[in-house]
């Protein structure tokens, strides 16, 4: 059976929680479209995470790939559309480390974009009352880090040349502060994104202001 790897982070700065992992953490060993769901967590580390995932790309081969992070300030599920080559945190990642101004591929290219089709999967969570939305920035913290390290290695690992991915960022659970969403929205949330993904082959078009 065919896999769809989804990954969360473990939690960071400070919080005892992360509704990523919470969230994807739910999805492990379910089916979806009669492909088997492995969910990944991986720490919040620059390099250490990639490595991580590379690992499970390699053991797995998965159809798809949905990398989640936390990003505390936003209301809605975010479709992020572009990873860029840059790592500058803004805060130590686990390990004590904060890069600035750093490349997350060395002679790599500027920016990636998602391959996951990100307008139908905001239309198919929006359709089931969802708050949902295209987003253009990761940031550069180390959700950024995954998303450039996922994109690069699908476009530059022949054994991977099939599989499509992405990252999606989740808004701060209720106990966590303001905006939020609760953990039951979140799950559900990545479940009608992951249908949508694997049911979508060609993305659909929306109007320029339709997405934010």
């Amino acid at each position: 059976m065919p896999h769809v790897l989804v990954t969360g982070f473990d939690p960071f700065g400070g919080s005892p929680l992360n509704p990523s992992w919470l969230a994807v953490r739910a999805l492990h060993r379910q089916q979806v479209l009669q492909r088997h769901v492995v969910a990944v967590r991986l720490p919040t580390e620059f390099g250490l995470a990639r490595r991580v995932l590379d690992t499970w790309l390699d053991q797995l081969r998965p159809e798809l790939v949905v990398c989640v992070g936390q990003a505390g300030g936003r209301g809605a599920i975010c479709l992020e559309r572009v990873a860029i080559n840059v790592d500058d945190a803004p805060i130590p990642d686990n390990a004590g480390a904060q890069p600035v101004d750093r490349p997350v591929v060395a002679d790599g290219p500027a920016a990636y974009f998602s391959t996951l089709p990100i307008k139908a999967m905001r239309a198919a969570l929006l359709a089931q009352g969802l708050p949902a939305e295209v987003s253009q920035t990761a940031g550069t913290f180390v959700c950024n880090h995954v998303f450039y390290g996922l994109m690069h290695r699908l476009a530059t690992q022949p054994g991977l040349r099939h599989t499509r991915g992405g990252f999606v960022h989740v808004p701060w659970l209720p106990e966590q502060g303001q905006p939020h969403l609760p953990l039951q929205d979140i799950v559900r949330g990545l479940g009608v994104l992951l249908h949508s993904a694997l049911g979508t082959h060609q993305d659909i078009r929306e109007a320029a202001g339709s997405s934010h």
